[in-house]
């Protein structure tokens, strides 16, 4: 197997976007959690990332979501970012808290309906080119309830026309990445509800068109490395949305709820090309931390997905298919397992320290002041939430 010193220059070009929404007030469908110190300000959001990137040095990037981050000057809001030491990421639509969007956005029969929600993504194409933003990316909470509620034929049929007419707005350098996920808020049909219905629209569109992975957007028991490594033989995948499930869409912390997933998602990325600095495969989080403090619960998120990186390097991956090729069946899964098993924490805390970066940087935040800071100085006005 491989030493932690052998593969650790692999983990320097690792980068984490997280997302804006994460570090505002969320909850569930019964009650959505206030917070001392939450942002008030999509500026105050940027702050806290930042955060997360001076302790980390794995988070350079934000993602934000429209309408929730709207602000008058996108270029400027770029340039706060830069002097926080952070980059604008990803920007995310939304068709999902408008009344109009009740029946469907991008899918919907009305026509002018459909229309707005056409023209929102043009509108967010518009801040990508103004923010710096390389790509769109487009989740759909459209869907039916009851069976013979809507054509399910004609829906996909509105919805290729509506992804043609966006994509077809892109810039040179921008890409469209389309979530799926296999229910709700619709329950008895997801217009997009699995990465082969995803594959297929982004096909039909063209090379900069790619789907989104969010790995808490499956049903129970599902392999999700085995579509891992259909998107990349295929060249479609896109980014990740990286959180933890229970039991549906929890958006705990990624590789809170099984961690062995991460390591084997993360392993058939680095087998399949898309950990490499260029695969264009974007590494990001989607997660909200309703009971815990957000940016505590940040820091968290990209260090497990740093470990889990760092262990999925180290397996021996000539060992391991020689012992495929020889149908050691048992061998191949020890060689597999000893990766997953070996404790890297030590060797990261090591590997902080020579870059600068604090070796444990859950103690340094708690250690900073910046929560008790921010708790202090965020007294009035409101709170950011979705």
């Amino acid at each position: 197997m491989p030493t932690f010193e052998q593969i650790a220059s692999q983990l320097d070009h690792q980068a984490i976007e997280v997302p804006s929404w994460a570090y505002g007030n969320s909850g569930t469908r019964f009650k959505v959690f206030g917070s001392a110190g939450t942002p008030r300000t999509v500026e105050e959001k940027i702050a806290d990332a930042a955060a997360v990137q001076r302790f980390t040095g794995l988070a350079p990037k934000v993602a934000l979501h429209i309408p929730w981050d709207k602000v008058t000057d996108y270029s400027a809001l770029r340039t706060y970012a830069a002097e926080q030491g952070m980059e604008i990421g990803t920007i995310n639509s939304n068709t999902f808290q408008d009344d109009d969007y009740r029946l469907g956005g991008l899918t919907h029969h009305d026509s002018r309906i459909r229309q707005k929600a056409i023209d929102h993504h043009f509108e967010c194409i518009e801040i990508m080119h103004a923010a710096g933003s390389q790509d769109l990316k487009i989740w759909l909470a459209d869907g039916s309830n009851y069976p013979g509620q809507a054509d399910l034929r004609s829906r996909q049929d509105r919805l290729a026309d509506s992804l043609r007419q966006i994509y077809s707005k892109l810039g040179k350098e921008q890409r469209l990445v389309l979530e799926y996920k296999i229910f709700e808020p619709a329950f008895y049909h997801t217009d997009v509800p699995d990465w082969g219905t995803a594959l297929t629209h982004v096909q039909a569109l063209g090379d900069r068109a790619l789907v989104c992975l969010d790995t808490g957007h499956h049903a129970p028991s599902t392999n999700v490395e085995f579509i891992v490594t259909q998107l990349l033989r295929a060249r479609k995948l896109g980014s990740f949305d990286f959180n933890s499930r229970n039991y549906a869409d929890d958006d705990l912390i990624v590789g809170s709820a099984d961690p062995f997933q991460l390591f084997r998602i993360l392993f058939e990325v680095i087998r399949g090309g898309g950990y490499e600095p260029h695969s264009g495969v974007a590494f990001m989080l989607d997660q909200c931390h309703n009971v815990e403090k957000k940016i505590p619960g940040q820091i968290r998120s990209v260090l497990n997905v740093q470990e889990m990186t760092a262990r999925a390097l180290m397996v021996d991956r000539e060992a391991l298919t020689g012992a495929q090729e020889a149908s050691d069946v048992l061998g191949a899964h020890e060689i597999f397992m000893d990766a997953f098993y070996t404790d890297v924490r030590p060797a990261l805390a090591g590997w902080r320290e020579a870059r600068g970066l604090p070796a444990d940087p859950m103690q340094a935040y708690v250690e900073s002041g910046y929560q008790e800071k921010i708790e202090a100085d965020r007294v009035g006005g409101t709170q950011m939430s979705w």
